[in-house]
């Protein structure tokens, strides 16, 4: 590796590495600042197959948020069920050079009747996963073609879909979701995916 190219490496790690501090930080000041009255006002769906829910999902739109800066598109999750009961998470992107910028953590079910409130951690020191984030369903296509996930504090949300696209009518379920759930549709971004390989 010469270099040039192992200097772009370290410097690429190193804004990692800022992201996630960033957002350790931002999920404990939100964890302070979110009553419980806050927390309960947020509907969830009423129930989650886990099993139907994992597996690759691709980004169609998200509320702008300071850790996925980085990402000029080609926005993936990947969730994977382990032994524990936990999930597997790798959220994937392109950056505005092509390259892959990649983020492994866990996710949790806080609520074992509906499986819809779950918590990510994308930290993990000795073993332990710090720094717990928000993880709600509030929105999911009959046949799991499409999810919407958002927070208690409202200050984060996405839009899932098993595809780069969604049709029009599912994307405007997904706009009724969100604005029922007390989030403004307008500020969403939409994410620009292409039909390229994984790599």
């Amino acid at each position: 590796m010469n270099i040039a190219r192992e200097s772009y490496f370290m410097t690429k790690t190193y804004r990692r590495l800022l992201r996630i501090i960033l957002l350790c930080l931002t999920q404990l000041v939100l964890s302070g600042v979110v009553s419980a009255g806050e927390r309960q006002s947020l509907e969830t769906v009423s129930q989650v197959d886990l099993n139907r829910y994992v597996g690759t999902w691709h980004e169609i739109a998200r509320l702008p948020n300071r850790f996925q800066d980085q990402c000029a598109g080609n926005v993936t999750a990947d969730y994977k069920q382990l032994d524990d009961g936990n999930i597997a998470v790798v959220n994937r992107c392109l950056d505005d050079e092509g390259m892959v910028d990649e983020a492994r953590g866990v996710a949790r079910v806080v609520d074992r009747s509906t499986n819809a409130k779950l918590e990510v951690s994308f930290v993990s020191l000795f073993g332990w996963h710090l720094f717990w984030g928000d993880y709600w369903v509030i929105g999911l296509g009959e046949d799991y073609e499409y999810v919407v996930v958002g927070t208690p504090s409202r200050k984060y949300a996405w839009i899932l879909a098993r595809s780069i696209s969604l049709p029009a009518e599912a994307w405007e379920r997904t706009q009724q979701i969100l604005l029922k759930a007390g989030y403004d549709p307008e500020k969403l971004e939409k994410t620009r995916q292409t039909d390229v390989p994984r790599q």
